[in-house]
Order: structure tokens, then C-alpha cells, then sequence
């Protein structure tokens, strides 16, 4: 039986999946969180709910009758799965292509109210990167297969939670020197994970339906402008050099061999582009939702976690 105030969310234990567990629970929204681990991701998700409001599903495929039968307990669904680096050949395609598919495909047959999926910003002219191809086809497939839905495409999504700000923290703490890619000119508007969850909160509050929204925050800053700012919340001086072209597709292979890559030949592909608005679309802006929180001011949250003395400055002092 359908519960209209239930929500289905997939991807549940990263950053975004977290702040909306967050924000819905805490306006009285029940929430259906599918994660593949219980036991790995269960008592993190557990803390960022209201009591009460949250029940965990496990589930280790995407079998159609499996995902029915959530779909038939919930009137909104969710779909932020994503990757940023495949593990296996043509990962990108199962999960930002596939997956966003027969997801929006049974929310139509279950008779899902919203369904909205995540996309990502900058991606139209992307046509040499794995990841913006398989983004692309799967916005087209969900689009196709529910009409209705919200498709949602985020610059830069940081956080204490992420993996950008984070590595790049840890990084400068340790490098002398930091290469700058396409001479650290592509442009990025990052937004707050804060910013996005409240950005998909009022879609669902508002009953948006059938669009296509650029979510992005107030400013837009450089890749060396972001690193710049960074340098300064972690209290460091780095030589911020351009790296040839040649040598960088060298450092992105290279890298790409770690078992959680820093850099992927992909990844690098995909910074010649500029992740900024494309105006083909509405921005979360134009729909009087706005993302207000500065890069600068919310890094220096929890940087201090990276300055001299700081928790993550010992560790690594301590493996050198």
C-alpha cells in the first residue's frame, strides 16, 4: 500500500543521500532507504534520520520484482546513484545508463507520483568521456520512459562528506606542488550538498514535474581559483604550476591504476569542458530556489581538520 509521504531513495549512503535522509525525515517524510550493505552502511544512515522516519532496505541486484515492490510502498523515488570511475568495462552504461532506465520505467508501471534522477552539469558537449556519454543516454532513456520526471544536473557537489574538497585537502597538505589541468582554467559552479538536498526538498514540496533543472550554486570559480581557496583554508602555500597536456594524460594513467583513482584519462577528458550553466534548461534559480552558500566560507567549516595540528594533518605527518 502506498504511503504519500514516503519517499524511495537510491543511493542512499553518499553525501547527497545523506543530507536528504537529513532534510526529509526532519519535515516528517518517511523515507525508504536502499543501500547494497546494511551491516557497512546501516549505522551511518541510522544517524542522519529523525526517529522513527527511516527503514532500511538491502538489496544486492536491481531485480525487477524487488524494486516493484518498494515502488508499491512509496509516491516519490529518488535515483541518485553514480559513479565516477568504472572498476569493470562499461560500469558507466550499467549505472548511469541502465539503471536510471528501469528505475523510471517501473516508476511508471507502480504509479509513482515524482521521480527524479540524477544527472550532472556539463556533460552536452562531453562526447569524448565515458561518463558524460553514459549521463546523457541515461537522461534520455528516463525522459523517454517517464515524461513526467525530474532530471536534476548539479555542478560540483561538496562537502565535509565528499571526495573533491576532501582529497584535494589531504593532497596540498603533502605536495610541494600541484599540477594545474588545461591551465586550471574550466569553470565549475559548486553547490553545497546542503544547497542540492533543499533544492530536491522543494521540488517534492512544490509537486515540480517534467523538468530538466541546472542546480548550481552562487558563484562560478576557476579550477585554480577553487584550489587557491583551498590553500587558504588549510593555511598553505603551494606552487600551482600548468601541466603540458602530454604529461598530464601521463599522470591521469598513472593514476588511474590506484585502487581509488585520484585521476582517470576520463576524468581528464572531461575537465576541457566548463561546468557551468548551459542555458538549455531551467536553473534552480529561475525557480526561485536558491543556493546561496559560498565555496570559501563553507570549506573553512571543516578544513581546520587539514591546517597544522589538525586530525588529518597528524596522520599524515605520522606516515611521513
Amino acid at each position: 500500500m502506498k504511503n504519500q509521504d514516503s519517499i524511495l531513495i537510491f543511493g542512499s549512503s553518499g553525501q547527497i543521500g545523506k543530507s536528504l535522509i537529513r532534510k526529509f525525515t526532519k519535515n516528517n517524510y518517511r523515507v525508504i532507504a536502499v543501500t547494497r550493505s546494511i551491516h557497512r552502511k546501516g549505522y551511518q544512515i541510522k544517524t542522519q534520520s529523525n526517529y522513527g522516519y527511516l527503514e532500511l532496505e538491502e538489496i544486492s541486484s536491481f531485480k525487477e520484482e524487488v524494486i516493484s515492490q518498494l515502488m508499491q510502498r512509496s509516491s516519490i523515488c529518488i535515483n541518485l546513484i553514480g559513479i565516477l570511475y568504472e572498476k569493470k568495462q562499461n560500469d558507466f552504461n550499467l549505472i548511469h545508463s541502465d539503471l536510471p532506465s528501469l528505475l523510471s520505467n517501473l516508476a511508471l508501471k507502480n504509479s509513482i507520483e515524482q521521480f527524479i534522477n540524477l544527472s550532472a552539469l556539463g556533460i552536452e558537449n562531453a562526447s569524448d568521456s565515458k561518463y558524460a556519454t553514459s549521463k546523457l543516454n541515461g537522461e534520455k532513456k528516463v525522459r523517454k520512459n517517464f515524461p513526467k520526471s525530474v532530471i536534476l544536473k548539479p555542478s560540483l557537489v561538496y562537502s565535509v562528506d565528499d571526495n573533491f574538497t576532501t582529497n584535494f585537502m589531504s593532497l596540498l597538505s603533502i605536495l610541494p606542488v600541484m599540477p594545474l589541468y588545461y591551465g586550471g582554467k574550466t569553470k565549475f559552479t559548486p553547490i553545497h550538498v546542503s544547497d542540492l538536498a533543499n533544492i530536491i526538498f522543494e521540488i517534492v514540496q512544490q509537486k515540480i514535474t517534467g523538468e530538466t533543472i541546472e542546480c548550481i550554486g552562487p558563484e562560478v570559480l576557476t579550477f585554480k581559483e577553487i584550489l587557491i581557496k583551498i590553500l587558504k583554508s588549510i593555511n598553505k602555500k603551494r606552487f600551482l604550476f600548468p601541466l603540458p597536456l602530454p604529461l598530464a594524460k601521463l599522470n591521469a594513467k598513472l593514476f588511474q591504476l590506484m585502487p581509488k583513482p585520484l585521476l582517470t584519462m576520463d576524468q581528464l577528458r572531461l575537465l576541457k569542458y566548463d561546468n557551468i550553466v548551459s542555458k538549455k534548461y531551467k536553473t534552480n534559480f529561475d525557480l526561485k530556489i536558491n543556493a546561496n552558500k559560498k565555496f570559501e566560507n563553507e570549506i573553512n567549516q571543516y578544513s581546520f581538520n587539514w591546517t597544522s595540528g589538525g586530525q588529518f594533518s597528524k596522520k599524515i605527518n605520522k606516515l611521513n
